[in-house]
C-alpha cells in the first residue's frame, strides 16, 4: 500500500468530518449563522438606511398613484432636514385605527415659514408657490397665514382636488420625529420607474 499525498490526506478526512453526523450539524450550524447574520443586516438596513413602500390612496395624484413603490432613504435626518419640495413619508398615530398610519405628502413649508392659502394658490412668506406637480388649483378654500414652528413642517398632498388629502391643513405642522424618509425614486412599476 502506498502513502497518500499529505493534501490527499487532508481531503480524506475533511470528506470523512463532513459525512459523520457532528460534519453535518457543524455544517448546519454554519448555514444557520450565516442566514441569521443576513436577516440582521437586512433588518439593520431597513431600520436605518432605506426601505420599499407602496402607494395607498389618491392624496399624492398626480405626482403618484395608488400601487406604485417608493425607494424610501431613511438617512435623510442624519444628511439635514427636508427641504420645500421634498415628498416625505411621515408615521402619525391614528385614534381611529389604534395603530400608526404612514403618509406620503409634499414638505411645502419648513420651520419659521409663513404659510397662507388664498384663491386656491399657496404662499410661503408671502410669495406665491410654483407648484408644477399639481393638477389643480387648492379647491378646499382658504387658510389663514400660520407660521411654523422650528423643528416641524407643512406637508400637503399633491392632489388639490376638495377632501382629497388630510395633510397639515387638518392635523397641523409635523415634527421632525415623524419624518420616516424621504422617497428618492418611483420603483414600480418599471415603466413609472423615475426620480422624485
Amino acid at each position: 500500500m502506498g502513502l497518500l499525498p499529505a493534501k490527499g490526506m487532508q481531503e480524506q478526512e475533511e470528506q470523512k468530518a463532513s459525512a459523520s453526523p457532528e460534519g453535518s450539524l457543524r455544517e448546519i450550524w454554519k448555514w444557520m449563522k450565516l442566514t441569521a447574520a443576513g436577516l440582521l443586516l437586512v433588518v439593520f438596513i431597513h431600520q436605518y438606511f432605506f426601505h420599499f413602500s407602496t402607494v395607498r390612496g389618491i392624496s399624492m395624484e398626480p405626482t403618484l398613484v395608488e400601487g406604485e413603490w417608493l425607494f424610501i432613504n431613511k438617512t435623510i435626518r442624519l444628511a439635514g432636514m427636508p427641504q420645500r419640495g421634498d415628498v416625505i413619508v411621515i408615521k402619525r398615530n391614528s385614534e381611529e385605527e389604534r395603530k400608526p398610519v404612514f403618509l406620503v405628502k409634499r414638505v411645502v413649508a419648513v420651520g419659521g415659514d409663513e404659510v397662507h392659502i388664498r384663491r386656491g394658490r399657496l404662499y410661503v412668506n408671502g410669495e406665491a408657490v410654483s407648484e408644477p406637480y399639481t393638477g389643480t388649483p387648492i379647491e378646499d378654500g382658504g387658510f389663514e397665514p400660520y407660521t411654523i414652528e422650528e423643528g416641524h413642517l407643512f406637508v400637503m398632498g399633491d392632489n388639490r382636488h376638495r377632501y382629497a388629502s388630510h395633510d397639515s391643513r387638518s392635523f397641523g405642522a409635523v415634527p421632525l420625529e415623524e419624518v420616516v424618509g424621504r422617497a428618492e425614486w418611483i420603483i414600480w412599476p418599471l415603466d413609472k420607474w423615475r426620480r422624485l
